[in-house]
């Protein structure tokens, strides 16, 4: 019998899948330093964020032929090396876009109306400050009108343009592959509607947008530095709901501190699960714990998708 072990769990649906199928499914976490001798008795194992699967890893299971990854991002698995040893390696990029794009926007929404500073005092000052919380959080703006720069135009970043056409705002696209000139969104009641998309360059995307979104792989460098915080516009704001890495933090906070940045939301940052304090205090940082993914409909699709994928693999 083929066993597959779920390190960081499954959906429901998607293990009920497997097991349908003939396989058996463990989903008892197994702490990353017991993973090089408990591992040798599985075929498979699937992870999310958490459980890491290097070369060292791979190397001391040698039985081992897939290696799934719920969700986008692959690199807290050693992908190339891991194939050249034979091992198949899959993930589902399509099934968690729409929730990633949506918790872009709970910090965008959020961020511009102050919910994440104001939630933060209202508890502690809302019963003796109320009129001057009230007068301090009375400058919020709106969105639609605005330019939303979106770099990378994959899955996940398309999902965000929707949400911003939604809006009304004017979308901005940066990507190193093509760019369609518009996308089709999707009403209630089964309306289809397509609205354009402008692509652009990646310093026209820095210079001229009033909210940015990153959609792209961990990278040698930031996407976002000293230098790109530099020539945005005074007041920009900024989301990374992508992978932590993408920006650099103290010239983020740097951003921040000088007024160049209005806010920032983060659900992903360079030293998980261990964040920086100052970044995680401070008051113009709204903040998620790499929850992106992290919705019921997502963990279903996500566990559907990894399911079929693995059944097809075993069942060739």
């Amino acid at each position: 019998m083929i066993r597959i072990l779920a390190n960081d769990g499954i959906d429901p649906i998607g293990k009920e899948m497997l097991e349908k199928a003939g396989f058996q499914v463990d989903t008892e976490n197994i702490p990353q330093d017991k993973l090089i001798s408990e591992l040798k008795n599985y075929d498979a194992i699937t992870v999310r964020s958490a459980t890491k699967v290097r070369k060292e890893l791979i190397d001391a299971t040698p039985g081992l032929k897939l290696i799934g990854r719920g969700g986008v991002g692959m690199d807290n698995i050693d992908v190339e090396y891991a194939r050249s040893k034979g091992l198949a390696v899959v993930n589902t990029p399509a099934s968690s876009s729409l929730s990633v794009a949506e918790l872009v926007f709970a910090h965008f929404l959020g961020g511009v109306r102050f919910l994440h500073d104001s939630n933060r005092k209202m508890a502690v000052e809302g019963s003796t400050k109320f009129n001057d919380l009230k007068k301090a959080y009375a400058k919020g703006i709106e969105l639609r009108g605005k330019k939303l720069g979106v770099v990378g135009f994959g899955r996940i970043g398309r999902e965000t343009a929707k949400v911003a056409l939604g809006l009304g705002m004017e979308v901005l696209a940066y990507d190193l592959i093509d760019v369609p000139s518009e996308l089709e969104l999707s009403l209630a009641g089964g309306i289809i509607v397509k609205v354009p998309v402008k692509k652009v360059s990646f310093d026209e995307l820095i210079t001229e947008s009033d909210f940015i979104s990153l959609h792209v792989p961990f990278l040698d460098k930031p996407a976002l530095g000293k230098e790109e915080f530099a020539k945005m516009k005074k007041g920009v704001a900024v989301v990374n709901c992508s992978r932590g890495g993408v920006i650099d933090e103290a010239a983020l906070l740097e951003a921040l501190n000088s007024g160049k940045v209005s806010f920032a939301g983060l659900d992903v940052f360079d030293n998980e699960p261990t964040p920086r304090k100052d970044l995680l205090e401070h008051p113009k940082v709204s903040l998620t714990p790499h929850i992106g993914a992290a919705t019921n409909e997502a963990q279903e699709r996500i566990g559907v998708e990894l399911a079929s994928l693995i059944i097809d693999f075993f069942k060739k």
